[in-house]
């Protein structure tokens, strides 16, 4: 049998499982897999300027047929919006038997004019295309404008955001997890909290037995890191691209992602839907069976 493929999320806890030993511990097979989140920011070869990238989470997984990414991933995640449209169409499965909190928040430079959410509308803010920053912006800002006040512009992955705030191409980024902890630390202020639920997903053909060691395994580390993080905090700066890496000290950091061990239940997959489709965030809303998108 070939080995069970982690695709990790920028947080602790599979370093955690990893290095004391949990995933073997649990029986599990498996390879740490290395993603390609640290890109800088893609520029018009015309302009010079950022380029949009319409192009993201979502996209990975159609493409991957439930892997994430290119390459193949037994379990990854993404935000639960991405997972749950990606399951209901059929492209994986996703976990329902736990799911991740991430920190994140809209921020902009120190010297900003903008110091309220309401300072932000008709503002340019950098998110993620069909990722958990397009998302998470929208439900942080609707409570402070009309819809049609928020103005995203799709600027790719994670890093590729802060690059984009940090060089003021844009007035204003979403980033969540590690890439929110590096621009707080750097001096970026947040002017609306972002922090949203992540999902995991697995391809057809993964052995449902796999997936449930990897998570026996996660839950032991979850209290790892509960009980005593900061011996781990180290995993953070392989985390970090090298052009940022030396103008944080991830010793301060919080620990970050929290797996969070309860259902995400028919009644939360079905209100996400209506979320997203209410918005249009794609062109059309499946039709779903809740018990064949979601297992566990």
């Amino acid at each position: 049998m070939s080995k069970f493929i982690i695709q990790p999320h920028g947080r602790l806890q599979e370093m955690v499982a990893h290095e004391l030993g949990f995933f073997t511990d649990e029986g599990l097979d498996y390879e740490l897999s290395k993603g390609r989140g640290d890109r800088a920011r893609h520029l018009d070869p015309e302009t010079g300027k950022p380029a949009e990238i319409k192009s993201g989470a979502y996209q990975s997984y159609e493409a991957g047929k439930g892997n994430k990414g290119a390459n193949r991933s037994d379990i990854s995640c993404a935000c639960h919006w991405t997972v749950n449209n990606a399951a209901a169409n059929e492209l994986g499965t996703m976990v329902g038997s736990a799911y991740v909190v991430t920190p994140g928040g809209i921020v902009v430079p120190e010297d900003s004019a903008i110091q309220s959410p309401e300072d932000l509308a008709g503002k340019e803010i950098a998110v993620g295309y069909q990722s958990g920053s397009h998302y998470s912006t929208i439900q942080a800002l609707e409570p402070f404008m009309a819809h049609e006040d928020i103005k995203l512009k799709f600027m790719g992955l994670p890093w590729q955001r802060v690059d984009v705030v940090t060089d003021g191409d844009l007035p204003a980024a979403s980033l969540w997890g590690i890439t929110y902890q590096v621009a707080e630390q750097m001096g970026l202020r947040k002017i609306a909290d972002c922090s949203f639920m992540i999902t995991f997903m697995f391809p057809e053909g993964v052995d449902q037995a796999d997936v449930e060691k990897y998570f026996a395994a996660l839950k032991r580390a979850q209290m790892e890191v509960d009980l005593r993080p900061e011996p781990y905090k180290h995993y953070f700066s392989d985390m970090i691209p090298e052009r940022y890496r030396d103008q944080v000290d991830v010793r301060r950091f919080s620990v970050g992602e929290r797996i969070v061990f309860l259902p995400y239940t028919q009644e939360t997959f079905d209100r996400t839907q209506e979320w997203i489709h209410q918005r249009d965030i794609f062109e059309a809303a499946p039709e779903y069976d809740y018990d064949m998108a979601v297992s566990g």
